[in-house]
This record gives structure tokens, C-alpha cells and sequence, in this order.
């Protein structure tokens, strides 16, 4: 990804994004984001950009295969995230939805990934240590939760399913405190240019309302300029 594009992703939110997507797309309807209500470990961090790693676990209930193969599987899970290009991000998919019990994402396993060089977490999983997590290291999760259960990694490297977005592994993730995107590939070369035109359209009635005076004929002027210039 180019740097000055990544750059300013991180400097945008989620919603001004998704927007930005249909003003490249030159339509609306796009969905390819999370539904519901998620927990943000940082509220106030910056979006996190970067391209899919993805996993499945759980927790409810003990792994039923031998112990042997489940190291073997958190130890090459570990390995892949470690070997992830940057910038990246991982997505996890727990399979105890929408009853998830098992925290994955505490202190020691956000550490580890932020070692590894991970911009952040989505999940519809369980986060938990709040107060103890890394800085510059946001994580996007289901529920807040005490325990870890007995949470184990079932599948690496696959399409995976989050709060109603599907992520497949490589797509390109944006998130924030309001949700998750797969920003499509066809869009990025005009993301840039899309999120300028964007800001600069809702620049037209933000600037007229935060003025002094400002009253319905203003506004009916303001909105009639930009019905014009977003279509």
C-alpha cells in the first residue's frame, strides 16, 4: 500500500471511509462492514489499517483432539501472524458466537501480537484486562469478559465471519471504535481522492451550521449545494 494513503487512513475514521467507498463507487449500498454494537479497548485511538490474518477459535468447551495437535496448531498460528506483512491486522472469528465466554485477547496474547508488528484486533470474541493492554495496539471485540475458558485455535488462514462482515485472509481492514470495513480492491487507487472529495462536500453544510446566524434559509441554501456537489 502506498505510504501517504495508509498514512492518511489512520487519520480518518470508519464511517468517513465507508463513505469515501461510495463516492469512488458512485453509488450507495456499500456493506461490507460489521453490524451491531462492538467493544473498543481504546476509544480514542487512531484507526487501525492493514491486511487480513485470520483464525478461528474457541472457548466453551475443552479441544477434543490431542493435546499435541493443539500446540501444534497455536504454534504455527503464532508463526503466522508473526510472519505477517505489515501492515496487518488480525481478524478472529470465535465460533461460541453469540455466546462467547473465552478471552483470547488479555494482556499477554495483545502483547504478543504487537510484538509481531500487528496494527490491532477485530473479533466478535471476548477481550479482557482492560486497563492492562498495550498502547498503539486498539482492540475491536464482541464482549468484555473475565475468563479465558478453555480457548484454543481451531483454524488458520481462513475466510472468517465477524459481527455479519465476512473477511477473507488479505483483505484490506479499517477500524475504529465504530466498527470494521474490507475497504474493496478496486477502490483503493481512488480512496484518497475519494475521501478529499468527501470532506470537502460535507464541508458545505458543517461550515454553514457552525456559523453565526445560521437559520433554515441558510441551511436550505447550504443543503442545496451539496446535493449538487455529491451527486
Amino acid at each position: 500500500m502506498d505510504s501517504a494513503l495508509l498514512d492518511l487512513l489512520g487519520r480518518v475514521d470508519t464511517p468517513t471511509v465507508c463513505n469515501a467507498i461510495e463516492v469512488v463507487e458512485a453509488r450507495r449500498g456499500f456493506d461490507r462492514f460489521t453490524r451491531g454494537t462492538m467493544v473498543a479497548s481504546d476509544p480514542g485511538a487512531s484507526a487501525m489499517v492493514g491486511y487480513a490474518r485470520t483464525a478461528r477459535l474457541a472457548a466453551r468447551h475443552p479441544p477434543e483432539e490431542a493435546a499435541e495437535v493443539i500446540r501444534e496448531r497455536r504454534m504455527a498460528y503464532y508463526r503466522y501472524m508473526a510472519e505477517a506483512p505489515a501492515p496487518a491486522i488480525a481478524v478472529i472469528e470465535d465460533l461460541d458466537w453469540p455466546d462467547c465466554i473465552g478471552a483470547y485477547w488479555g494482556e499477554i496474547n495483545t502483547a504478543v501480537h504487537r510484538g509481531f508488528g500487528l496494527a490491532g484486533v477485530v473479533t466478535n470474541g471476548v477481550v479482557r484486562d482492560l486497563g492492562d493492554l498495550p498502547d498503539r495496539f486498539p482492540v475491536l471485540a464482541g464482549s468484555v469478559g473475565p475468563s479465558h475458558g478453555f480457548v484454543h485455535v481451531r483454524e488458520i488462514d481462513c475466510p472468517v465471519t465477524v459481527m455479519g462482515l465476512t473477511v477473507s485472509p488479505g483483505d484490506l481492514v479499517h477500524a475504529d471504535r465504530h466498527g470494521a470495513v474490507v475497504i474493496p480492491a478496486e477502490v483503493v487507487p481512488g480512496l484518497a481522492d475519494g475521501i478529499a472529495r468527501l470532506l470537502e462536500t460535507e464541508r458545505i453544510v458543517l461550515d454553514a451550521a457552525r456559523a453565526p446566524g445560521f437559520d433554515f434559509t441558510s441551511f436550505e441554501a447550504a443543503w442545496t449545494r451539496f446535493e449538487k456537489a455529491r451527486t
